[in-house]
């Protein structure tokens, strides 16, 4: 085939400060061919600035009057399903931002419609794709961990409530920190441990400095109309006898600015992801090796080139709808558990 013909569902932030640019740095391989927006003149005026030749006020109009091959869907989380499965059912692989959706029934729905078109369904979990990642799950594939049985999760900021966006809005968003920061660090240590599968659930979620006016190293955000939780801690086990912990928050009363952490624990070894740190024991002694060189490309751009990659060959990206599912189940067990005060068991 020729150059990927490439549209854009959303035109915010997210679509113009990760997915264009980095589209058009793979120019030989993509032409970006259409933009739509539920505000038209946003649409035109990303159009007009990346000479994008098409913008419409509604993905049902893009798809039908433009032939694409891929979409980015880069809109609000309330929208991912409705998005997507018009996508894939238009013929389109389909880049969709994370986390996967609202909850795992339309995660479940998203997969069905990928697989009965078969079309590519991925996620952006660009974590993955960072440098430190990628070297990490080498080590790992190669048994210097031996079998990870434990794993501790964060993505804490101290004050970094978003002041822009939907990200405080629970209707637009099904959540704060947890759907929209802890999910990377919960993807990429899931990634590392194989995707195991979930046994037993235990989540608390708080709301303590959301609601109230305060300082803002992301902006000022609507305190007045503050809808989810600040912060949000849990517990997994799986069913292969792993353990998992997790803590997240947009903002806590703690040292670090922004914290993004993933820390695994193998018999054979263990590892800080961020940045890379590996733990050993060899010759009666204890190691820690740090790499002294790692390739400078972000995440976000290599998740594009293999998601461009993977369309023009016809392959599954590493992040599958199967994983996306699994890990909307734990989202929403989590947030169940808050609710309720119990555990959630996916033995039930």
């Amino acid at each position: 085939m020729g150059k990927l013909k490439v549209g854009l569902i959303g035109a915010g932030g997210i679509a113009t400060g990760v997915h264009i640019p980095n589209y058009l740095k793979l120019s030989d391989q993509v032409e970006i061919v259409a933009v739509s927006d539920v505000n038209l003149e946003r649409a035109k005026d990303v159009a007009g600035e990346y000479s994008i030749p098409n913008a419409f006020s509604s993905y049902e109009e893009m798809l039908s009057q433009v032939e694409l091959d891929a979409v980015s869907v880069c809109v609000p989380n309330k929208f991912h399903l409705a998005a997507s499965i018009a996508a894939l059912q238009a013929g389109c692989h389909v880049l969709c931002e994370k986390p996967p959706a609202m909850s795992a029934d339309e995660a479940e729905e998203m997969l069905q419609t990928a697989q009965s078109n078969g079309k590519i369904l991925t996620y952006g979990f660009h974590y993955r794709h960072q440098p430190e990642a990628i070297t990490a799950k080498r080590f790992i594939d190669a048994g210097e961990l031996g079998d990870i049985y434990s794993a501790r999760v964060q993505a804490i900021r101290r004050r970094g409530i978003p002041g822009w966006g939907v990200f405080t809005n629970k209707e637009l968003q099904g959540g704060g920190p947890l759907i929209d920061i802890g999910v990377h660090m919960l993807d990429t240590a899931l990634y590392m441990m194989g995707y195991p599968e979930p046994d037993v659930v235990l989540g608390k979620t708080h709301q303590q400095l959301g609601t109230k006016k305060g300082v803002g190293l992301l902006g000022d955000w609507d305190w007045e109309n503050y809808t989810v939780e600040d912060m949000a801690v849990g517990m997994i086990t799986f069913k292969n006898g792993a353990s998992l912990v997790l803590e997240t928050a947009f903002a806590a009363n703690v040292e670090e600015r922004d914290k993004m952490q993933v820390s695994l624990m193998g018999n054979e070894g263990g590892a800080d992801i961020f940045p890379l740190k590996i733990y050993q024991e060899k010759h009666e002694s204890l190691i820690d090796v740090t790499p002294a060189y790692l390739p400078k490309v972000g995440g976000h751009e290599r998740e594009i080139q293999h998601f461009v990659e993977c369309c023009l060959k016809g392959e599954q990206p590493i992040s599958t709808p199967e994983q996306g599912l699994i890990i909307q189940k734990i989202i929403d067990a989590l947030y169940q558990s808050a609710e309720t005060g119990r555990a959630v068991s996916f033995n039930e």
